[in-house]
């Protein structure tokens, strides 16, 4: 099944000159829905991760189910504000100023895989802050991985862990 297929495409989203790649139609696809989870589930499995830590808010999606699918725990990367109890951050780097990432202080005991799941790898800076914020807790990030690639935008390379995704959009 080619995935691609299943993603909507949506011109000027969020503002103009975007094009959004919209999950929401695969998502509500039974087959190509149990098809990108299955796929995940094999590529993420062999890094035998402890826990999977999703990326706000569309890594959830993908993260949450996925953890349970291989019997592993879920853990949330949010912005700031958004968890409850004591939390630790990592500010980072956008193209237009900062942002920044957060988790639980008490999710991840320290030695502990974690693997961050997101739904598209654009630029990288996300995802590189939470494995920085991931180890800065005493994870041990071996991977991540997403379902949308756009490997134009060399996300990858800002990354120094083992990456992977399902779909790849090359402009």
């Amino acid at each position: 099944m080619d995935l691609k297929d299943h993603i909507r495409g949506i011109p000027d989203f969020p503002k103009p000159g975007i094009l959004f790649y919209d999950i929401s139609t695969l998502l509500r696809h039974p087959d190509a829905w149990q098809v990108a989870m299955g796929r995940l589930a094999k590529i993420v499995r062999a890094y035998q991760p402890d826990l999977l830590a999703g990326v706000e808010s569309r890594g959830f999606l993908l993260a949450a189910p996925l953890a349970l699918k291989l019997g592993c725990g879920f853990i949330m990367l949010r912005k700031r504000g958004k968890l409850p109890g004591p939390t630790v951050g990592h500010d980072y780097a956008l193209e237009y100023g900062t942002d920044r990432i957060e988790v639980q202080a008490d999710a991840v005991t320290p030695g502990q895989r974690v693997v961050v799941v997101d739904d598209l790898l654009a630029t990288g800076g996300t995802m590189a802050a939470g494995i920085a914020l991931l180890r800065a807790i005493g994870a041990e990030v071996p991977a991540a991985a997403s379902l949308i690639e756009l490997s134009f935008l060399k996300g990858r390379e800002r990354l120094d862990v083992a990456f992977e995704s399902l779909v790849n959009y090359d402009s």
